[in-house]
């Protein structure tokens, strides 16, 4: 005798075990291929929509929404992660009445899963990078008359900024009339409603001024 003889039902498992592993790797190559195809380039058919799509800046694939890019601004080197929601007013071939409505800076971080809704203006600034999931917008529900549903009532806008060198921390959520200085830190899960001053680190619903740099660059 040889050698023992492996049960069929062993080999079958190691058989099927070796399949799946060489299909899972396949797919996850194909994936990896096509996502790096249907990122939104400065090159691309899509990137050429934008007001300004800055060379070596790129839009991760897949993405959630992109809407009116041609009143979008994006700079160089800047990468927007995959799952984002970016738009500029709320349908489709909307004329805006500024432009550009979203404005981002040279050499920004958008994670993944995060949304920039404008509607008026969202100006970022350079080098501003955010964690996951982060929420930008300078459109919110009015709620002034009791009678009406939220969704009826006037959905009134402010401009919105984000000073340069700034980090928005996971979670974090800018709504409108928020202005955030330069090098700014946002804590995780905060919500800016006013403004935060250059140098500073700010936490909580509302955002609130925790520390501010001893040392403030000229």
């Amino acid at each position: 005798m040889l050698g023992r003889e492996i049960p069929r039902d062993t080999a079958w498992v190691r058989v099927a075990g070796a399949t799946k592993s060489g299909i899972g790797e396949l797919i996850s190559r194909g994936y990896e291929t096509a996502a790096q195809w249907a990122a939104i380039g400065p090159n691309t058919a899509r990137g050429r929509r934008f007001g300004h799509f800055g060379q070596g800046s790129v839009i991760c694939f897949p993405w959630v929404t992109i809407m009116n890019e041609r009143y979008i601004r994006i700079g160089d080197g800047t990468m927007i992660g995959p799952q984002v929601a970016l738009s500029a007013g709320m349908l489709p071939g909307q004329a805006c009445v500024t432009d550009p409505v979203v404005s981002i800076g040279d050499r920004c971080l958008i994670g993944r899963g995060s949304g920039i809704v404008g509607h008026l203006s969202i100006e970022i600034g350079d080098d501003v990078w955010t964690g996951h999931h982060v929420y930008i917008t300078d459109q919110n529900h009015g709620y002034d008359n009791p009678d009406l549903p939220i969704s009826q009532q006037v959905q009134p806008e402010r401009p919105v900024s984000i000073g340069s060198g700034s980090w928005l921390g996971y979670g974090s959520v800018v709504l409108p009339g928020a202005q955030i200085g330069r090098n700014v830190v946002i804590g995780a899960n905060s919500v800016v409603t006013g403004t935060i001053p250059d140098y500073s680190i700010a936490v909580g619903a509302p955002a609130r001024v925790i520390k501010l740099l001893s040392t403030v660059p000229e």
